[in-house]
């Protein structure tokens, strides 16, 4: 099997931001650790010359033909002219990459090409939050929810701007290649484990004087003992805070509570040792911290939508078909329909 193509869409005055991130992600070549790769490929969205916000030229090499052919289709964040009124032919390319099964994702304000070509009708997404109210008023037909990092719809993902746009190309990298791979990749950008599309957007007004990275130490610290019966007041003893402190600077900085996320941060670890180890359920059960088989029976389902079975099932067969270069009919396959939708049973 080939390389998962991933067309990036060029529009005029793109945000350079937007661009360099999938090209970090998708576009370095990261053979050592999943082979093939991806090939991404910058297509042309309307005559040129093409600008950056930085003031680069860019030539892309491919076209709108192109990206309807890719398997992944990405519009990053576009200016205004753009968002307000998309490229007819790029509007009209997304609905046919769209109806040949291709996965669309939009980035930031990407999300309002993709409701020009009113592919988020009746869907979830997201865009970045300053924009909602604009983008509310454009698209009515859109569930908008400007309070996630991003949305996976399956076939459709949506994201917040700026860092959301890594966060929502880790998890791309998850659902094609599994969590240990894109634990990797984020390891070499120097960036977190990607969140979880549930995590606000932006803190609450208080955070604005707790550095991003105040807590990053405990949350570290707490990684690596997460086989561990930990509880707010050890992480709070471990950042030399107190217990109610802790917990509020904890929520306005990562948008959620310390609980909430030692239990994403002990299935991400599951998820890890399904897919990298034989090790039986109950032995991955204690070195998550959940104790017993049937504590992480119940959390593994309630974050991921599967069990942990499941999991390693989905992924193991997922592995196996793209190693193979005969084609399956997969479409009755239960285990193939979860892996698709991002790990969601539907």
């Amino acid at each position: 099997m080939g390389a998962h193509v991933i067309a990036v869409a060029v529009t005029d005055s793109l945000p350079i931001f937007e661009l360099a991130v999938p090209q970090e992600v998708f576009g370095t070549d990261r053979r050592d650790i999943a082979d093939p790769w991806y090939d991404m490929r910058l297509c042309a969205a309307e005559p040129g010359p093409l600008r950056t916000t930085g003031g680069g030229f860019l030539n892309p090499s491919y076209g709108l033909d192109d990206l309807v052919e890719a398997d992944t289709v990405l519009v990053p964040a576009c200016a205004r002219a753009a968002q307000v009124n998309p490229p007819a032919d790029l509007v009209e390319a997304l609905r046919v990459a769209h109806a040949r099964g291709k996965r669309i994702v939009g980035i930031c304000t990407g999300a309002y090409v993709l409701a020009a070509a009113d592919l988020l009708d009746g869907r979830r997404a997201t865009t970045h939050w300053m924009n909602a109210q604009d983008f509310a008023a454009r698209f009515p037909l859109v569930d908008l929810d400007p309070r996630v990092l991003y949305v996976d719809e399956g076939d459709i993902l949506t994201s917040a701007g700026t860092a959301a746009a890594i966060d929502l190309c880790l998890h791309l990298v998850w659902r094609d290649h599994g969590a240990a791979i894109a634990h990797e990749v984020a390891r070499r950008m120097v960036v977190p484990p990607h969140r979880g599309g549930e995590h606000t957007q932006y803190p609450s007004a208080p955070a604005r004087s707790v550095p991003p990275d105040d807590l990053s130490a405990v949350l570290e610290w707490a990684r690596g003992r997460l086989d561990q019966p930990l509880t707010v007041n050890d992480l709070a003893r471990a950042a030399n805070l107190s217990p109610r402190t802790f917990a509020r600077r904890f929520r306005d900085t990562l948008g959620t509570t310390p609980l909430q996320w030692l239990l994403e941060q002990r299935v991400r670890l599951a998820q890890e040792l399904l897919e990298t180890t034989d090790e039986p359920v109950e032995r991955i059960a204690h070195r998550t911290g959940f104790g017993t088989g049937a504590n992480l029976r119940q959390h593994f389902g309630r974050v991921s939508g599967v069990t942990p079975q499941s999991y390693r099932h989905v992924f193991r067969y997922r592995n196996a078909a793209a190693a193979s270069p005969v084609v399956h009919d997969t479409s009755e396959h239960p285990a193939l329909v979860i892996a698709r939708s991002g790990g969601e049973a539907r």
